[in-house]
């Protein structure tokens, strides 16, 4: 799908910091809190922050610091020169495989621009690599709770989430948003925001088809495992094994004038079936298996916690074969509730949230914020919700000028209790991009689709929230539930 008035080019800084995030892809796939993921009260064996170089943009506006946490987890701080008092804790996108210290160091520089607007920031590489959202939620709490002991008490605190880190931020409001002085408002773009036991449906059905047309992840001569699994436990393929596969089996590397019939085909059949566009398909086909391998064999002890029974597929050139003859499994039950209770939302969220989503985002629809806006509306929390959309086709990183706009309409809202409008946002942008020239791309108008136009429900998966408040409540109380930190 193709945007109408696509943005202009940025800048050849902005863009060399966008491409960056194809690296991670490549890093992600090379391997891939009830009783599970409290946040520490202590910080026994924490390092305590010690003062390093800043990206070269800040060099001269903050200082910067690091250390590591009582869990392993390392963090990176910032503080303006000029500060305003206020701090960003930011949570990172992903999952990756593993995390160094350089991994917040760098969404620091990527982010460059909240320090630039007078925020002080604070962020996590989490514990570990791999799935966890409760896991990542409490190293996120941590980093703040470290900042304050060493910084002071922000006079305020606002939580950023990109990608999978808006998941990991929107659990973090809900866990530690209603306790004095920790939060006071949530910015979220991009955000993957359905949670995990949905949230990951249409690379299920990715996995599936594409095995069915393709028949080449397992081949027929490999040793077969069910797909749910992603790859086996085991597996010694490496993304270069399955990126030249799916090359193999739809010539997508290659010019289309050159890919023979059966290619095309193939290619043609998998996108629109999917609804994947085809610049993120081999994204989406990495996760499909290098995250999925991740979260069965790693998170949930061999259990499988997805299902596409009762899913028809259409738009292929023969539907009735296709879903003859595509692999269909069930949920095990312990571990859909495993997922759900690590990673899905309940919509009790006391804290104002501004999001922020391109239309075309190629890797987290957009139809996303329909599933959020949902779920809070079924909690009776929708008043506290502002969505905005851009006509931007990025995943990874949106405008800086509509970054500074953002957490701009946020801080005012929470210092007034004056809520913005997508529309007034859209105007405020203009005076950031004098500063920065990135552009500003809002649709004011623009409301999305709901989920299941764009993500085939399962069965009961036309309701939100995907976990109540009741459910997450009872299984709370059951011991081991949830994903290991």
């Amino acid at each position: 799908m193709t945007t109408p008035d696509a943005p202009a080019p940025r800048s050849r800084r902005s863009e060399g910091r966008r491409r960056r995030p194809a690296a991670l892809t490549a890093v992600l796939a090379v391997a891939l809190l009830g009783p599970l993921g409290n946040a520490p009260s202590a910080e026994a064996g924490t390092t305590r922050p010690t003062a390093v170089a800043c990206p070269s943009g800040l060099a001269a506006k903050a200082t910067c610091h690091a250390g590591q946490d009582a869990n392993g987890a390392y963090y990176t701080m910032a503080v303006p020169k000029r500060w305003n008092g206020s701090l960003v804790v930011h949570a990172h996108g992903g999952p990756d495989f593993s995390y160094d210290s350089s991994s917040p160091a760098e969404d620091l520089e990527r982010w460059a621009v909240l320090v630039d607007q007078g925020y002080a920031w604070a962020g996590s590489s989490y514990r570990r690599g791999g799935y966890g959202v409760r896991m990542a939620a409490a190293d996120t709490e941590n980093v703040r709770r470290l900042f304050a002991g060493r910084f002071g008490r922000p006079e305020r605190t606002y939580l950023h989430g990109q990608s999978w880190g808006g998941n990991v931020a929107a659990k973090v409001a809900e866990t530690y948003g209603r306790q004095p002085g920790a939060y006071d408002g949530v910015l979220l773009t991009n955000g993957l925001l359905s949670g995990g036991s949905r949230g990951y449906d249409h690379r299920v059905d990715l996995r599936v088809v594409y095995q069915y047309y393709c028949r080449n992840l397992p081949r027929p001569e490999e040793p077969q495992y069910p797909l749910w699994q992603g790859l086996p436990a085991g597996s010694t393929m490496t993304p270069a094994d399955v990126q030249a596969r799916l090359r193999e089996c739809t010539g997508i590397d290659s010019d289309p004038a050159d890919r023979t019939a059966a290619q095309r085909r193939n290619l043609g059949d998998i996108l629109a079936v999917t609804r994947t566009p085809e610049r993120s398909l081999a994204t989406n086909l990495l996760y499909a298996t290098f995250l999925f391998q991740d979260i069965v064999s790693k998170r949930l002890d061999g259990r499988n916690p997805f299902t596409n029974r009762g899913v028809r597929y259409e738009g292929s050139h023969d539907d009735r074969a296709l879903n003859a003859g595509v692999a269909r499994f069930s949920a095990d039950p312990t571990a859909r509730r495993d997922l759900s209770y690590d990673s899905d939302l309940t919509g009790r969220v006391p804290l104002p949230v501004l999001t922020l989503h391109a239309i075309d985002d190629p890797q987290v629809a957009v139809e996303h914020e329909a599933a959020y806006r949902a779920t809070l509306r079924s909690a009776g929390q929708d008043g506290h919700l502002v969505q905005t959309f851009t006509k931007e086709s990025e995943h990874s990183e949106l405008s800086d000028s509509e970054y500074a706009a953002s957490i701009a309409a946020l801080d005012t809202w929470v210092r007034s209790g004056r809520k913005p409008t997508p529309r007034s946002i859209a105007r405020s942008c203009g005076t950031f991009d004098g500063a920065y020239g990135t552009g500003c791309f809002y649709d004011p108008e623009f409301s999305p689709a709901p989920y299941a136009t764009k993500i085939r429900p399962r069965p009961g998966g036309l309701r939100w929230p995907a976990m109540t408040a009741a459910q997450e409540r009872a299984w709370s109380r059951i011991d081991g539930v949830g994903i290991a930190p």
